[in-house]
């Protein structure tokens, strides 16, 4: 036993003094956890957001201290989570600040083995590039009789379920405009 630690500073004598029958309060607090300070009181300011894991959209608060994510939590005036998590929501400040996280556009050429840095905006004309390219080569204006089709077969789009409803109307919008037909999304499938 230590030599400070008496009887008396047993946990259960503790609680049975204080009055702290269930052990929820002051007798189970250390003297470390009493001195902490939590993450949320020091942060500079507090942003809405929505998780950004499944299609139910539970809402964040996410504590900013000197432009960095410090902590993410429930918000309480969600009308959908009403403040709560689950253990993935609740581990979104490590997806936000993992050292792992890619911060920049990469790209594997052909036959290569390694991936390469590429500027964003060079990437998205790739894509659209591509995506025109692809439109045009693969274009199905009428069938064998004659039909009008005005499609194309290429092109499929596949949304996430984290997308609201105003993302997948205009996901919806530009890839019908495309003339693609096979448009779904994660959450019925």
């Amino acid at each position: 036993m230590d030599p400070k630690q008496t009887f008396l500073s047993w946990p259960v004598v503790r609680q049975v003094r204080s009055g702290d029958f269930l052990g929820r309060g002051p007798s189970v607090t250390s003297k470390r956890t009493r001195e902490l300070t939590p993450r949320t009181v020091t942060a500079d300011r507090v942003v809405q957001s929505v998780c950004p894991y499944c299609a139910v959209g539970c809402g964040q608060r996410v504590f900013v201290k000197d432009e960095r994510v410090v902590q993410i939590e429930g918000d309480p005036d969600s009308p959908v989570s009403r403040g709560r998590l689950c253990p993935k929501g609740s581990a979104s400040e490590q997806l936000v600040n993992s050292p792992g996280r890619q911060r920049k556009a990469l790209y594997r050429r052909p036959g290569a083995a390694d991936w390469e840095p590429i500027e964003l905006s060079k990437a998205v004309e790739m894509i659209a590039q591509r995506f025109v390219d692809t439109r045009r080569r693969t274009w199905q204006d009428h069938d064998e009789h004659g039909r009008p089709l005005r499609r194309t077969m290429a092109i499929a789009s596949l949304g996430g379920a984290t997308l609201d409803n105003e993302e997948n109307y205009l996901i919806k919008k530009l890839f019908t405009a495309a003339g693609a037909i096979q448009i779904e999304n994660q959450a019925r499938i």
